[in-house]
Order: C-alpha cells, then structure tokens, then sequence
C-alpha cells in the first residue's frame, strides 16, 4: 500500500466519527417528532416540530440556510438552501415520502460536495418507521 492511500483511508476511517456525537442528538431529536406526529404530514411540518426539538436540545441550527456552490476556485451565484444546518457543520435534509430513492441520496451528497461541508443526514418522514441515512464525505 503506498503512503498516499493509507493515508486516505485514515482520514476516512476517522471521518467515520466525525460529529457522532451532534448526529446522534440530530437523530434523537427527530425519532420524538416522529414519534409523536406518525406520518402523513407535509415537509414544513416535521421541519418545525424538528427545530421545536433541536431547541429543548440546546442544539443551534439555521433553518433554509443559504450555502456557498463552490465549483473548482469558482463561486457559483445561485446559493443551495440547505433545510437545516446545524451548528455550521452538518447539512439536514427532511423528506415526507414514501421511501427515499437514490436520487434523495445523490442529491445529499452533491449538496456535502459543491457546499464543503462533511456530513449530510437525510430523514425521511413519509414512511411508518422514521428513515434515516448518514452521509459522510
């Protein structure tokens, strides 16, 4: 193995634990607001009961936070509205569907991508049992 990708797969690894600890509260806070609307109810709804949650949490967070699209050392002009950041670090995306898809997923990473930012979770309220995906770039 050459240096180079041990020590790639280093940083991966560690990166594997980045922000456990405000993903897991994340996580938390979002299971009681399912916990106690179910499904059915719009996008809107569930990002409000989960900012209602993050709130008693202490956890500081910016709703339809616009983000800097960075492609190579260009700045793109239109700015992505994440639904969450929270404390500057890890992008919320909330859904209110069937099932997440792949194109859900692609479109969290792409937003950790061109945002620099390093962690994404994407909820997905819409289905019986809260869907969770825990995205790391």
């Amino acid at each position: 193995m050459e240096p180079q990708d041990y020590t790639r797969l280093t940083q991966n690894e560690n990166r594997k634990w980045l922000y456990k600890d405000i993903t897991e509260k994340i996580i938390g806070a979002a299971m009681e607001a399912h916990r106690e609307l179910g499904n059915g109810f719009l996008e809107y709804v569930y990002e409000e009961a989960l900012c209602y949650e993050l709130r008693l949490k202490r956890i500081s967070f910016e709703r339809q936070k616009e983000l800097d699209i960075y492609y190579k050392d260009l700045v793109i002009p239109k700015k992505y509205k994440a639904d969450l950041v929270i404390e500057d670090k890890v992008i919320v995306e909330i859904k209110a569907t069937q099932g997440l898809t792949e194109i859900d997923e692609a479109q969290l990473l792409n937003y950790l991508k061109v945002t620099k930012l390093h962690i994404g979770l994407l909820l997905n309220f819409g289905t019986k049992s809260l869907e969770i995906k825990r995205r790391i770039l």
